[in-house]
């Protein structure tokens, strides 16, 4: 006679008890609990720019190491409140993330009256992707030698040159006001919706000047379409050596890097924290993605939930500064 256990010949008892003790299936259920369906990704500007070209190369990879589809929504507009609303408002379950360019928690909130959201509590860092860094550049029918040159016209001529920018209150024209004050210049600031018309409008002569950052610029510069002035970083480029940094030609201390992060809604449980930021390390150490990225004028930036909140903390406070210097309000 086969034996047969009492939970054997009452299966739904079995359950019931195995449910009935603390905690069981709780963690079982845990760890199979994310992701269970498609991972949305807001990136805040239209396709195209550096925010894009990152948000949709982590993306793919993701997508391969957590065995779910992980979709880039684009989301631009309102200097990328339109994409940190929509994302506070998410259910805080993993299932919703966005890619966070360096101005939308930093710099929006000092200059942006009315926000519909917290940039300092309705979010959760998880980790910064990449960081870029922004150049100066003039239109082809635009007649100047280099930076120094541009200041001496300017200053000839206050308020007359124009710049475009990738939007309103973005690091972009943070970056165009930083350095109009820093050279106590006076330059018009016209934004747009994303880099790609910023750079058509630059590219056709619309606008004097651009600042924008290397990975949208680089290729029109190396083209010859625009001319270069400088670059707000502490060295220069690999992708334009003959392009000189903003110290170089008379600003000690002017640079300007461009990150990327990602957020998930306030509340995001702590594992899926902790997943996501131990996959994404574990991409930025590819040497395909290093030379994507390489290849756009980015560089990954590897950082811990922790490292990622503090650099928000920090360039916060280093950009409330600059718009209270500048002016600074939303067009």
């Amino acid at each position: 006679m086969r034996h047969t256990s009492f939970f054997s010949r009452f299966p739904f008892l079995a359950a019931v008890f195995f449910l009935a003790l603390p905690g069981a299936g709780a963690t079982q259920d845990h760890h199979h609990a994310w992701p269970q369906k498609t991972i949305r990704l807001f990136v805040p500007y239209p396709p195209g720019g550096a925010c894009d070209t990152v948000g949709r190369l982590f993306a793919e990879k993701l997508s391969e190491r957590l065995g779910q589809t992980v979709i880039v929504e684009n989301k631009p507009g309102a200097g990328t409140a339109i994409a940190a609303e929509l994302l506070a408002k998410s259910p805080p379950d993993g299932h919703t993330l966005a890619v966070t360019p360096t101005g939308q928690l930093t710099i929006l909130p000092h200059v942006a009256r009315n926000l519909n959201f917290d940039p300092g509590k309705d979010f959760t860092p998880i980790t910064q992707l990449a960081y870029t860094s922004v150049v100066i550049t003039a239109a082809p029918n635009f007649r100047v030698d280099d930076l120094k040159d541009l200041v001496r016209q300017a200053k000839a001529r206050p308020g007359d040159f124009t710049y475009s920018s990738s939007g309103s209150t973005t690091i972009i024209h943070l970056a165009g006001e930083y350095f109009a004050s820093t050279a106590g210049i006076s330059l018009l600031h016209v934004p747009f919706k994303g880099s790609a018309p910023a750079v058509t409008a630059l590219l056709g002569g619309e606008v004097n000047l651009a600042f924008d950052t290397l990975t949208i610029l680089s290729p029109q510069i190396k083209a010859g379409k625009i001319k270069g002035l400088a670059i707000a970083a502490p060295k220069r480029s690999p992708l334009l050596p003959d392009l000189p940094t903003v110290a170089e030609a008379g600003y000690p201390g002017f640079e300007v890097p461009s990150w990327f992060g990602l957020i998930g809604p306030k509340d995001l449980p702590v594992s899926v924290v902790e997943r996501l930021n131990r996959e994404i390390t574990a991409i930025q150490q590819l040497p395909e993605i290093r030379e994507k990225l390489a290849a756009q004028g980015l560089e990954v930036w590897p950082s811990t939930p922790a490292e990622f909140a503090q650099r928000l903390k920090t360039d916060s406070t280093r950009y409330a500064r600059i718009v209270k210097q500048a002016q600074i309000r939303f067009d």
